[in-house]
């Protein structure tokens, strides 16, 4: 499995064929963006002329995309165009690091085992930092001997590899995380705000916070509050990271999962809206740890 193909080369995707390119791997990539596309080829990956083309002649073909129609177009295709599950050589392995819903993950994953074919989701978690550094989380949903396959791709771009279950199980453990995350953000900004707003130094209530029982992820490695910890995006005004409107999305996705299942998910929803709220004021673009300006009276 020395050839890989990658196709989507944002802000997650980018860095994480490099990695690959730099492990040794052959990377054969492509991207709608060509400023995008080219950054990875002077990292050393081969430019492709299109998905297809990248794919046909892969081991593994890794794609990082918007959302499941998009998926489901670049591996089913449609009547004017092949799809990769087309064209792709026998014993391929797909996955799939997009975050999207489960049905289409799981009716992907259908279609091709229908040819054959191996495919995994495989949500990432752990940001922008985390895919240069190689050290992102990925949480896995397909069969055993698709998870065991992939072992060696995925331990270059990261640090703890998950199997949640069959196809589509990543997705749900993925949105599942990312709806407790919104909660904390939330919850953080508004009581370190609160401390502000007493008079407390928000650098010294981080700390009693982080090793008292409200300490969590968001105090340790991403305090959304100004000038309290270095190298995070609220000290670099808020840019850089997961943006808000992916936030939004997510949240978005967390809330159809829920009406599936009849689960009953207040806090999610709550954070969902604050965050919808906080997109439509402009900021769609900045990090979600900007959601603090939600309660900032200078905001």
């Amino acid at each position: 499995m020395n050839t890989v193909a990658f196709i989507g080369l944002g802000n997650m995707g980018g860095p994480m064929a490099v990695n690959l390119v730099k492990a040794g791997y052959t990377v054969k990539a492509f991207d709608l963006s060509q400023a995008a596309l080219s950054h990875v080829v002077e990292q050393g990956a081969m430019q492709a002329p299109s998905a297809c083309a990248a794919a046909a002649a892969a081991d593994v073909v890794i794609t990082m995309l918007p959302a499941g129609k998009h998926v489901r177009s670049l591996y089913l295709g449609d009547e004017q165009n092949k799809g990769i599950i087309d064209v792709v050589a026998d014993g391929t392995l797909l996955i799939d690091c997009s975050t999207i819903d489960a049905e289409s993950a799981r009716f992907v994953a259908e279609q091709a085992k229908a040819k054959g074919l191996e495919f995994i989701d495989a949500p990432v978690s752990g940001g922008t930092a985390g895919a240069a550094a190689g050290t992102l989380t990925f949480i896995c949903g397909g069969s055993d001997a698709a998870f065991e396959q992939a072992q060696g791709v995925l331990n270059v771009m990261g640090a703890n590899i998950f199997h949640a279950g069959g196809p589509g199980a990543g997705q749900v453990a993925k949105i599942c995380n990312n709806m407790l995350l919104s909660v904390l953000m939330v919850g953080t900004s508004e009581s370190i705000q609160m401390g502000i707003d007493h008079g407390l130094d928000p650098k010294v209530l981080s700390e009693i916070m982080k090793v008292s029982s409200g300490g969590n992820w968001t105090l340790d490695k991403y305090n959304p509050c100004p000038d309290v910890m270095e190298n995070v995006p609220s000290s670099n005004g808020y840019q850089g990271g997961f943006m808000v409107d992916l936030m939004v999305k997510d949240l978005g996705l967390s809330q159809e999962a829920a009406l599936l299942s009849n689960s009953s998910t207040p806090m999610g929803a709550l954070a969902r809206s604050l965050y919808v709220n906080h997109a439509r004021q402009g900021n769609g673009k900045r990090d979600f740890s900007s959601i603090f300006e939600q309660f900032n009276k200078k905001g």
